[in-house]
């Protein structure tokens, strides 16, 4: 897969990282942090382990409670790399939420990581930790990742559904297993295959007890749990390194058998990799902005969105979503008005 476009706010960045390669030696000054490395403060969060988890930390000026927003990095990142990062804070700061960005074992090409219970267990702790640094509102704790921050918004959302006012994510890799065929068959996995089998120990498809063990780290298996949870899965029609339908699956596990997909035009998706045309437009949605949705069901508490876009995230629809949920309500899935963002949305790196 070809290298993500990088965001606006770092195409200036690059373009004087570049002229400054032509000064000469000790001539160029010192570079000025970005503005969120300067707020976000750098923590280590001891875990149940013994370990010790590194994590961004960011708490708003003001009293009382705040709302938390908890951003889950990349399939092949960690939790202090550029990108999402920048967004989740402009908007945290304008907003006056807390954000907290852990690190749950890192880049998932070791087995603590990769959506294992010890990488949930991280999340889920460091939760607690920053309950215990401030006031937060436990009506609005949130959850929200691309690509491997999807496939970890919904292992966790499954796994403790409890803690979450609302979750979002977005070209998400729900299926471990099926994922690493599908990479198998692909012109360009780059690193993901070899990531799979270092955090399982070898190939899933070549071992009856690795295969148990990729379904366990997949969403797929226990999605149902999430159902009581406002849950917005997003992916992009066009995504060349997880297929959509990964999200059209998601939807099924967590809602009842009958407001599932229709089995035949499932089928077609997942066989063709293409939108089944008796399934009905989706209504224009001016949040997601250029990125309009193609395909959205909604059942209860669930909805999956398929979008004209590739391997990305919308900031302005996660985040105006996400903001209108809290937790023990019903989901709200109608935003007549929402705040605008600089950064509608940008390519996302698994």
């Amino acid at each position: 897969m070809p290298r993500p476009t990088p965001s606006s706010r770092f195409r200036a960045l690059f373009a004087a990282m570049a002229l400054g390669a032509a000064w000469p030696a000790g001539a160029a000054p010192a570079a000025e942090p970005p503005a969120w490395r300067q707020a976000m403060a750098e923590v280590a969060i001891p875990c149940s382990d013994g370990a010790t988890q590194p994590a961004l930390w960011y708490v708003p000026p003001g009293p009382g409670p705040k709302p938390l927003l908890v951003g889950l990095h990349t399939w092949s990142s960690q939790y202090d790399t550029p990108g999402q990062v920048e967004d989740y804070f402009a908007w945290c700061a304008a907003q006056g939420w807390a954000l907290l960005q852990p690190n749950f074992r890192g880049p998932n090409n070791i087995p603590p990581a990769m959506g294992s219970d010890r990488a949930v267990a991280d999340v889920v702790e460091a939760v607690a930790w920053a309950r215990r640094q401030t006031d937060l509102d436990d009506t609005r704790l949130y959850l929200l990742g691309a690509s491997g921050g999807g496939h970890m918004t919904l292992q966790v959302v499954a796994r403790h559904p409890e803690i979450w006012a609302g979750a979002s994510a977005w070209c998400g890799i729900t299926d471990i297993t099926r994922w690493y065929e599908e990479l198998a068959q692909s012109p360009n996995p780059y690193h993901y295959l070899e990531y799979i089998r270092g955090a399982l120990g070898g190939a899933p498809t070549t071992d009856e007890r690795r295969r148990a063990e990729a379904w366990r780290r997949s969403p797929l298996s226990r999605l149902a749990h999430a159902r009581g949870v406002p849950l917005d899965l997003n992916h992009g029609l066009h995504d060349a390194g997880v297929p959509f339908t990964h999200a059209l699956r998601a939807f099924d596990a967590v809602v009842p058998e009958a407001d599932r997909l229709d089995p035949a035009g499932l089928r077609l998706a997942l066989a063709e990799v293409r939108l089944p045309p008796a399934w009905p437009a989706a209504p224009a949605d001016p949040t997601y902005g250029a990125k309009r949705p193609l395909f959205r069901r909604t059942a209860g508490s669930t909805r999956v969105t398929i979008f004209d876009g590739g391997h990305e995230m919308v900031y302005q629809a996660a985040l105006n979503w996400l903001s209108r949920q809290r937790r023990g309500r019903p989901a709200v899935w109608d935003l007549p008005d929402f705040i605008r963002l600089e950064v509608a949305g940008a390519a996302s790196g698994k």
